[in-house]
């Protein structure tokens, strides 16, 4: 794997950039509608929904949460997510905004 250069760009830049690639994967998309539409699922749920393994779906959830879009809630030894409506809009705001800009210079 190669070395990274993110500190040549600025917090924009790997902030979105980070964003976009937790949400680059079809089955954390797969995860994240699922979640959407049923309020605090645990693993198992994600597991039969998806048909992936609960080891890939454990991966998924981790990636997710690197960017902090899901808040989670534990019972017992389960845990059940929920994604955070705030996060959600912030990071949509985001990269509408980031397309609005690119969109913008391309006209001029």
């Amino acid at each position: 794997m190669g070395i990274t250069k993110n500190h040549i760009f600025d917090d924009y830049q790997n902030e979105t950039a980070l964003i976009t690639k937790v949400l680059g994967h079809p089955a954390r998309i797969a995860i994240l509608q699922h979640i959407s539409k049923h309020e605090y699922c645990n693993c198992n749920d994600l597991v039969k929904a998806t048909g992936l393994a609960q080891p890939t779906v454990s991966q998924h959830l981790s990636e997710i949460k690197r960017i902090q879009l899901l808040k989670q809630k534990q019972q017992g030894k389960n845990t059940f997510y929920a994604i955070d409506l705030d996060l959600l809009n912030q990071y949509r705001r985001k990269i509408n905004d980031f397309f609005v800009k690119v969109q913008v210079n391309c006209q001029k």
